[in-house]
């Protein structure tokens, strides 16, 4: 497996600096971060179980690396990935993802989520912000910051990294801001942002206007509707989406802060739970890639991807919150190692019907497998 360009995984890889002073290697950094990726991919949940996945394999990835010293103990490569600059791990895995996928379209939508396992004592725990491509099921990037605190000032870091020519970003309250909306238009996209009251002036706005739109009628502003009803497991779920473009109405000086705000909606979610029923409204403004209530609404929904496709995944079958990586620059590049891993399973379509989880215990049992999922080829 190649980019477009012609480069290998491991051609990519080598464009990882190695932060050791050279006279005190005695492993190859390219031979740790293809062990690291394909333990990780197998299963590996920190750096005893890479160390015991390399001795298992060593004869297997010898037809690959170098070895010239066999394979680093834990504690190396737990020193490596603790100096390994997290920025430029992430950026060059994720722009060989990028090259495999081809152009991406649709919802990107950006979330975090804290690794819990990173915390270590007095230090809070990693909390990481992810670009997340919901058609592709591709992460875009990510960016580390430390504590939930400082999620806006990560999520302008991370937008800097993205071209997102024809996508719509989606982002919640925390991230309605107009310095972010402005980014995410330097970068090519459009917005979509929940709003809610850290935007009070612009919240109190939108209740209003819906609240007496719904029980006195919108009079002669056109206001596009679309409707869904779905039931499952004893749940019947209506969501009820407005989308209006004449923003006539809304207050000039709000209005002007929003750069290239064409469109504002609200969402509707009524659920009946065992006959309990329980409501719940939400407001969005956005700029021009949201043109109707249908794609107002298929990109709201489609937000959630990120939670349900991602954050869950990574939880679940990578068991993120259970790893104790924790020192420096590890917890971050250990994130990307997961992330990375999981693309490469789902752009994978040799066992498509397999679970994610299936497919990693296949990678484990079957070396010609494993090796395509790297591109690995013998060396000569």
């Amino acid at each position: 497996m190649s980019t477009e360009a012609g480069m290998s995984l491991l051609e990519q890889l080598k464009k990882v600096p190695d932060p050791r002073i050279k006279r005190t290697r005695r492993h190859e950094l390219m031979d740790m971060l293809v062990i690291a990726l394909c333990a990780v991919i197998c299963g590996a949940d920190n750096w005893v179980d890479v160390v015991q996945f390399g001795k298992a394999k060593r004869a297997w990835f010898a037809d690959f690396l170098k070895l010239p010293n066999g394979i680093a103990s834990h504690d190396t490569f737990a020193r490596v990935f603790q100096l390994i600059d997290a920025q430029v791990l992430e950026r060059v895995c994720m722009a060989w993802l990028q090259s495999i996928a081809g152009k991406v379209e649709g919802v990107v939508a950006i979330d975090g989520k804290t690794v819990c396992g990173s915390r270590d004592g007095h230090n809070t725990a990693l909390h990481m912000v992810s670009a997340y491509a919901t058609t592709s099921g591709l992460c875009l990037g990510q960016e580390g910051t430390h504590g939930k605190g400082n999620e806006i000032a990560a999520i302008k870091a991370l937008l800097d990294t993205l071209t997102l020519k024809g996508c719509i970003v989606t982002i919640d309250a925390m991230g309605c801001q107009t310095e972010i909306a402005q980014k995410i238009l330097d970068r090519g996209g459009d917005y979509l942002l929940a709003v809610k009251d850290n935007q009070g002036k612009l919240a109190d706005a939108l209740k209003e206007f819906f609240t007496e739109g719904e029980h006195a009628g919108f009079g002669r502003l056109p206001v596009s509707r679309y409707k869904t009803v779905e039931k499952a497991h004893g749940r019947i779920e209506n969501r009820r989406a407005l989308w209006v473009t004449n923003l006539s109405w809304l207050d000039k000086e709000i209005h002007q802060r929003w750069p290239k705000l064409t469109g504002v909606g609200m969402i509707e979610r009524q659920r009946e739970i065992d006959g309990k029923l329980s409501s719940e409204r939400a407001f969005y403004i956005a700029s021009k890639g949201v043109t109707t209530a249908e794609s107002f609404a298929k990109a709201a929904r489609s937000h959630w991807a990120v939670e349900n496709s991602l954050h869950w995944v990574l939880d679940v079958t990578f068991r993120e919150d259970e790893c104790r990586v924790r020192k420096d620059h590890a917890p971050q590049n250990f994130s990307a190692l997961r992330k990375f891993a999981l693309a490469l399973l789902r752009t994978d379509n040799r066992y498509p019907k397999r679970s994610l989880r299936s497919r990693r215990k296949t990678a484990d049992r079957l070396p010609e497998y494993r090796a395509s999922l790297l591109g690995l080829a013998p060396r000569s």
